[in-house]
């Protein structure tokens, strides 16, 4: 592991992997954002549904 890191740190390339360990963080968080946002809007759908479904049914009674 020491040598791989004296690599990069010799080639001037160890800006580059914490660049790119950094866009991964970043890209993974915004997929688990997006899945989250997702669920919710599912969540959202079905709570909506079951209020439709309430008025429908006390909306006929008099």
């Amino acid at each position: 592991m020491d040598a791989l890191i004296r690599t990069f740190a010799e080639r001037g390339d160890l800006a580059h992997v914490a660049l790119l360990l950094w866009a991964l963080a970043a890209s993974l968080a915004c997929w688990r954002m997006l899945g989250e946002l997702a669920r919710a809007s599912a969540r959202f759908d079905a709570f909506i549904r079951e209020l439709a479904r309430f008025n429908a049914h006390y909306d006929d009674k008099p």
